[in-house]
């Protein structure tokens, strides 16, 4: 199948697109907030290569100073472990952010987003089945989980303003949101770019009060009754983590925010300004959850809070959360019309975005109006980490085997005579050291259901570690490094 339409430069006539030759070759154009992002998966020409690495950092902390990390830090109190315990469990599963800034370094290497790079992880047939799984249909279930938390704070805002949250109040507040989010999506890299340091600040205020007024209440010396030991102890830090670490290896996309950059940019800066970006807000988020747990009931997080926050804040709180769930679900929507390109659908980046959002609102409205399938995709998303971090595994195995070497428009090539077509479209490398991760991983998980080593180890959940180890181990093994060593095209 062809590449994916790129969006037309601004100014074309409605409905014109390049000819069939100059896909993946866009006229070079000044990147502007105000434009439409005219590039999706095409390669993006070192013409039109701009920014600074420390730029990604105010994308990824706005996107992490959010709700959920409240609720996660919240429920690892929960869970049964001692404030300290949390916090240490908060930190060390945040520690992933790191590999999701190695991933990002691929981005100005191949001028490429992610979901083109792992064709030469997968093959360009092969790639198309990981994008419709692993990329479109998880990042579709975590927009409208997202945007369903940030419903809940809006229909709390709408009674506290007098007016009943009704079917219909419901469904305009779910579209209005998500509308925003998308706006955001469909003007593309510039926009992300230009609103996301306004937006930290923003956030990064709202939360500071709220942490002045939870650390107040703190208990610093929390213990639960009776406390933790032996085997117990360990399965709750360890699912604690693998909760944790699920955050940061959900963005295997992080090259799709980076690959405007130079070709010639620090690949250290990457790593660093996007995992400092994203683990500080996570780390500092995720623990003041913690510590209102051990004043409050964490189990309603908007309802405990509320009694901890002063009056005059409560729904400066709540927009807060709502503009946090807008700044994470914008990057989501954003990589999941690249990845329904990338499946291999002819269609514009603004418009696969569109389409996104309006499935993941048509979730959302029946999940929260029709029945429970959002509590369906949750639990669903629980296991997810069985596919995500052997995935997250391979690619980062992928980018040290290659040093960072990609060349983008190879990459762009889909024809059989591409040098990522491999065998039949499938590059076995990949999809064998894909399943082995993720049946390892599903061997040792305890989620939704137990696995036979779970179940022998006493109910410990060793899927994260065991599927990226599998999956990396083999990964390495099989790759020939001969044939696939590639040079960014000068």
């Amino acid at each position: 199948m062809a590449s994916p339409i790129p969006d037309p430069p601004p100014g074309s006539p409605p409905g014109s697109h390049p000819a069939p030759g100059a896909l993946g070759q866009a006229a070079p154009t000044q990147e502007r907030a105000t434009r439409i992002e005219a590039h999706g998966i095409d390669h993006i020409p070192d013409s039109e290569r701009h920014g600074r690495p420390r730029d990604l950092f105010s994308v990824w902390a706005a996107a992490n100073v959010n709700y959920l990390s409240l609720v996660i830090g919240g429920a690892l109190v929960l869970m049964g472990l001692s404030l300290w315990q949390s916090v240490a469990v908060i930190v060390i599963g945040n520690l992933f952010w790191l590999l999701t800034g190695l991933l990002a370094t691929s981005g100005p290497a191949a001028g490429a987003p992610s979901e083109v790079i792992t064709r030469a992880m997968y093959g360009v047939i092969g790639n198309r089945v990981m994008n419709a799984v692993g990329g479109w249909l998880v990042s579709v279930c975590y927009f409208a989980l997202n945007l369903a938390a940030a419903a809940a704070a809006a229909f709390a805002l709408v009674e506290r303003a007098g007016i009943t949250a009704n079917t219909g109040i419901k469904a305009v507040v779910i579209v209005t949101i998500a509308a925003f989010t998308l706006a955001i999506s469909v003007y593309g890299h510039a926009m992300i770019m230009k609103l996301y340091l306004p937006m930290t600040v923003v956030l990064a205020a709202a939360f500071a009060v709220v942490a002045v007024a939870v650390l107040g209440h703190t208990d610093f010396a929390y213990h639960p009754a009776p406390p933790l030991t032996g085997v117990d102890l360990w399965a709750v830090l360890l699912a604690g983590i693998t909760l944790i670490a699920s955050g940061p290896l959900s963005y295997t996309t992080s090259a799709d925010f980076s690959r405007y950059l130079p070709r010639s940019s620090s690949r250290k800066a990457i790593i660093g300004w996007t995992a400092l970006g994203a683990f500080l807000p996570s780390v500092a988020v995720c623990s003041l959850g913690a510590f209102a747990a051990t004043a409050v009931d964490m189990t309603d997080p908007q309802a405990a809070l509320q009694q901890l926050l002063p009056g005059w804040f409560h729904p400066v709180f709540l927009l807060a959360l709502i503009l946090g769930t807008i700044s994470v679900n914008a990057l989501t929507a954003y990589s999941a019309g690249l990845a329904l390109q990338a499946v291999g659908i002819r269609i514009r980046r603004s418009v696969s975005v569109l389409f996104d959002g309006a499935v993941a609102v048509a979730l959302t409205l029946y999940g929260l109006l029709v029945s429970n399938l959002l509590d369906t995709v949750s639990n669903s998303l629980q296991l997810i980490v069985v596919l995500i971090g052997p995935v997250m595994a391979i690619y980062a195995t992928d980018i040290l085997l290659r040093r960072c070497r990609y060349d983008g428009r190879a990459l762009a090539d889909e024809t059989p005579g591409s040098p990522f077509w491999y065998t039949g479209g499938v590059r076995l490398a990949g999809a064998l050291a894909l399943t082995a991760g993720v049946g390892a991983a599903a061997l040792c998980v305890n989620t939704l259901y137990t696995g036979p080593i779970a179940s022998a180890l006493g109910g410990v959940d060793l899927s994260l570690p065991v599927g990226m180890t599998v999956s990396a181990a083999l990964y390495a093994t099989l790759h020939t490094a001969s044939t696939q060593t590639l040079r960014p095209v000068e």
